[in-house]
């Protein structure tokens, strides 16, 4: 059975998600928040118990928080062996709370066909809605490249974005430097893939040591928007997507470069070593 273009609208869930404040702090740790300055900057996302400092979550955490439902399941025959993260965003419609569960039902939106002997793209998106409230909290979005999956007779769909294509300096600059030790921080928060820690697994993948998780990448370039864009309040972060084009190995400094675009902002992450970009064809919206 190949790629089922018709699967687009087939639903998995609802699952209810659940966190706790742990579960936040350790994922800010995960993606380098407090790690320029362990005492002072980002407490509110980095502790629970400062003085004077009530603890916040940082919007990236949606992703960890919605978790994963797999309707992609539903979409036909899928060697998940070929299959790349392509693209992530997430639109809040509120802050995520410290503690909380959510109902998350998950949609395929779109089945794209790139051709014979390339790729599908597959894209779902997931509502989460509090439990507690009965308010949609967050969506968030996940683009899914099929490595030699076309050629089932489905849609083309869109050619990739120019949106990246800038002809100015950016209008901001945010450089974070990751630890040496990031992906085994960031692994706690639930994606164990060996790709990211065992090294002998990574080798056999191609690389020289393991790779940084691009999830863990996308964290660090929401801190940057955070606080570029939002004066470090949560409260202000609407929305955010980007592509992953490149990997990064831990120990890289990221830098985010940022362009204003009218009432939203244009992104891209590039990494320390040689200057390639690694996120690319990143939109930002304040809340």
């Amino acid at each position: 059975m190949a790629i089922n273009p018709g699967a687009v609208g087939a639903t998995a869930g609802p699952v209810d998600r659940s966190w706790t404040s742990k579960d936040a702090l350790l994922y800010a740790l995960g993606v380098g928040a407090g790690a320029s300055d362990p005492t002072g900057f980002e407490l509110e996302f980095t502790t629970e118990n400062s003085h004077g400092i009530a603890q916040r979550v940082l919007p990236t955490f949606a992703v960890i928080a919605g978790g994963a439902v797999s309707a992609v399941r539903q979409a036909g025959e899928i060697d998940f062996t070929k299959s790349l993260h392509g693209g992530q965003a997430i639109r809040l419609h509120g802050e995520i709370p410290v503690e909380g569960t959510v109902s998350v039902t998950d949609r395929i939106t779109a089945i794209w066909d790139k051709g014979e002997g390339n790729h599908a793209i597959l894209e779902t998106t997931a509502e989460a809605v509090d439990k507690a409230t009965g308010r949609l909290l967050f969506e968030i979005s996940i683009t899914a490249v099929l490595r030699g999956s076309g050629g089932f007779g489905g849609e083309p769909g869109p050619s990739r974005s120019t949106a990246m294509t800038h002809e100015r300096a950016p209008d901001r600059e945010v450089t974070y430097q990751t630890r040496q030790d990031q992906t085994l921080l960031y692994r706690l928060s639930g994606d164990r893939n060996p790709l990211h820690s065992d090294p002998e697994f990574a080798k056999k993948a191609g690389f020289s040591k393991p790779i940084l998780h691009g999830l863990c990448t996308y964290g660090f370039a929401g801190r940057a928007l955070l606080h570029a864009l939002c004066d470090g309040d949560p409260s202000q972060f609407g929305y955010m997507s980007a592509r992953f084009a490149k990997t990064v190995m831990p120990g890289e400094a990221l830098t985010t470069l940022i362009w204003q675009d009218g009432s939203r902002s244009l992104f891209h992450v590039r990494a320390s070593s040689d200057g390639r970009v690694v996120i690319d064809e990143g939109v930002f919206e304040r809340a």
